[in-house]
């Protein structure tokens, strides 16, 4: 889940750099409108190279461990939504998971075939009207992978409340050590959430990036890095945010 909209759209670049340098282009007469203007632009330059993306990827997806400790082992796996797909009711198309939720589902599911471990599914209602992302999963789960969450928290709309409506459930089973499902640019900000809820959280990532590359094509800006970089800033502010509140 994505913090709210507000603190986004005001703290993670580059939106906010592209107002910046308008403002400074405003008051482009003035040194510190010039100051701005620079700013600006530099930001946005700088987070549009794969390079700069891609070491903050890096640094979000290392630093964790996967191996469960051998004094408390996992006993369920707990797999965090993540997006539900853009359907066209009047074509007859009914809500479903999107493709990070699936991803996330198709590793826990191997996970869970592998371990025989129970499954705990995550993540409320994004519209209203629709059903919790937690119900989409449960469906998407039996239907394609031929398994039955034994739980299913329909509540939490981020993933500090993923965290906590996680832990109250699992408390009622005397569950307190699990593996953790979600995409590795998400990890660290989700492994916060799930130890400060009290819960020993194992580390099953999904999907890691490429590490950065020092060729030269990786010094030539391109749009995609935006995007990256986006997500990228988007976990770390999340993560020191989640951090000072644990």
């Amino acid at each position: 889940m994505l913090l709210s909209a507000l603190p986004t759209l005001l703290l993670v670049p580059p939106l906010n750099l592209v107002a910046l340098a308008c403002i400074g282009a405003a008051l482009h007469r003035r040194l510190a409108g010039r100051v701005l203007l620079w700013l600006g632009l530099g930001g946005l330059i700088l987070l549009a190279l794969p390079l700069v993306a891609g070491t903050l990827l890096s640094g979000l997806e290392s630093g964790f461990s996967l191996v469960p400790p051998d004094s408390d082992p996992p006993e369920a796996i707990v797999i965090l939504s993540a997006d539900e797909a853009d359907i066209r009711p009047e074509a007859g198309e009914s809500a479903t998971v999107g493709h990070l939720t699936l991803e996330r589902e198709r590793a826990g599911a191997a996970l869970a075939r592998r371990t025989g471990l129970p499954i705990l599914v995550t993540g409320g209602v994004i519209h209203p009207g629709a059903p919790s992302l937690a119900a989409m999963m449960s469906e998407s789960l039996q239907q394609d992978f031929g398994l039955l969450p034994s739980w299913t928290e329909t509540r939490s709309t981020t993933t500090w409340e993923n965290a906590q409506d996680t832990a109250a459930m699992l408390r009622e089973a005397h569950i307190h050590s699990v593996y953790l499902v979600t995409h590795a640019w998400h990890m660290r900000r989700a492994l916060i959430a799930f130890r400060a809820a009290g819960l020993q959280a194992t580390a099953a990532p999904v999907a890691f990036d490429n590490p950065p590359s020092l060729a030269w094509q990786s010094l030539v800006p391109r749009v995609s890095a935006w995007g990256e970089s986006y997500y990228a800033l988007h976990e770390w502010i999340g993560c020191a945010w989640y951090a000072w509140r644990a």
